[in-house]
């Protein structure tokens, strides 16, 4: 299970690992079948709706120490973006699509839906301003 976070506090439990760190975001690699993880899980496991228990994000971030990442979805969209043009230029992507590799939905597609948010996303930023 990953994470990400903006803060993250000096120590990390022996279950976690800082995976990258930018300037403003931590990846954190959690190995949730680690004893003590489960443990945390099970004490913090409380009733989110009627008959379902889990455990709230914000719960376990409070315990880490470390404070949840929520990045604008414009960035998040551009993130997206960038990692469809890798993914599209990768060896491996390529060679599945020489050896006859044919999706119903394609590389363009998810591009252009990308797109399409990114439009609606700047003519609702031009409107509310």
């Amino acid at each position: 299970m990953k994470l990400y976070a903006k803060t993250i506090p000096q120590t990390l439990p022996d279950w976690a690992t800082t995976v990258t760190q930018s300037a403003d975001l931590f990846e954190i690699e959690i190995n949730d079948e680690h004893p003590n993880f489960q443990s945390l899980l099970e004490e913090l496991e409380t009733e989110i709706e009627p008959g379902i228990r889990g455990v709230k994000a914000e719960d376990l971030c409070s315990r880490l120490g470390i404070e949840m990442s929520n990045p604008h979805l414009h960035h998040l969209v551009q993130q997206a973006q960038t990692l469809i043009s890798l993914i599209a230029a990768h060896p491996n992507y390529r060679q599945l699509l020489d050896l006859g590799y044919t999706p119903d939905l394609n590389i363009a597609d998810a591009q252009t839906a990308l797109t399409y948010l990114e439009w609606e996303l700047e003519r609702n930023r031009e409107t509310s301003v």
